[in-house]
């Protein structure tokens, strides 16, 4: 994923113009890519524009899940080779500064701001389910990789571009989160080849939890977030924070220690006690993230 500079990314302020925000439900956030005419490739402002969205997110009380999903026919195309995020016109004759945006510092600021979406995505208190609508390739099947839910259309497809544009196939994340979704020898192979896995394949690979009919994969997203809303915001925060932090916890003892305490924590907010009392009341609770 390299490119000639890193003036855009470092220099332009987010638009918003290239990631849509909405709240189709209480407590519910859904992010559309929304570059409809480059399949939601990645140009430098929807870098910017999906950054500060889920900087915001972040910070929103108020959201309890998040669904990710792409505008029109496809989730995300991966880089916009036509439109690289790092694309700044200088004028022909500044060659010294031209050379200077073509260095390695630069092409790793810009590496660094694609590849920094995938932790920004896993850090998120809040679930993010991924309603892969169409193409997943490249950046966008990292994106897809990073959410902790994915549901697929029936017409989605996912692939590791990178190694398709002579890169390393492993790249943004991708070659740590994909082995431990579907294992070490089936990822190499998806890493070395490059080649597309169908929604069929995903579901029987176990990429993906789920396969609906097109148009529906946002509906059933938001099912599922639903689900989620459902429980407490601390339990839903730290069941997410405890289940990636696992994948890197180096024994048995120390992931159950690690549960202990987290148990423990939770057992002492008053909305723990909220939704047991609901329960036997046998009414919806009522939160307060206290």
């Amino acid at each position: 994923m390299l490119t000639d500079s890193s003036a855009y990314l470092r220099d332009t302020p987010a638009t918003g113009r290239t990631v849509r925000v909405e709240e189709p439900a209480p407590g519910v956030r859904l992010l559309t890519l929304d570059r409809e005419h480059r399949l939601n490739a990645m140009s430098g402002e929807l870098i910017k524009d999906l950054h500060a969205a889920l900087d915001g997110i972040a910070v929103d009380e108020g959201c309890r899940a998040v669904v990710l999903t792409g505008a029109g026919r496809a989730f995300c195309a991966g880089l916009d080779l036509h439109e690289p995020p790092a694309r700044d016109a200088a004028p022909p004759a500044a060659e010294e500064d031209a050379a200077r945006r073509r260095s390695p510092q630069a092409a790793m600021h810009v590496q660094q701001a694609i590849a920094s979406l995938v932790p920004k995505l896993r850090n998120l208190p809040q679930p993010v389910i991924a309603a892969v609508n169409g193409p997943a390739a490249g950046g966008g099947f990292a994106l897809a990789l990073a959410a902790d839910i994915r549901i697929a259309a029936a017409s989605a497809r996912f692939n590791a571009a990178f190694v398709k544009i002579g890169l390393s196939g492993c790249d943004i994340g991708v070659s740590w989160l994909l082995p431990r979704l579907i294992g070490a020898g089936p990822s190499h192979e998806l890493l070395l080849t490059g080649r597309f896995v169908d929604a069929a394949e995903a579901l029987r690979i176990g990429l993906v939890s789920r396969v609906t009919e097109d148009g529906a994969v946002v509906g059933a997203a938001l099912e599922t977030a639903a689900l989620i809303c459902a429980n407490s915001p601390m339990g839903v925060w730290m069941t997410k924070e405890v289940a990636w932090s696992q994948l890197e916890v180096g024994s048995l003892q120390a992931g159950i220690d690690l549960e202990n305490r987290t148990q423990i924590m939770t057992s002492y907010t008053r909305d723990q006690t909220e939704q047991i009392t609901s329960f036997l009341e046998r009414r919806p609770p009522e939160y307060t993230n206290s």
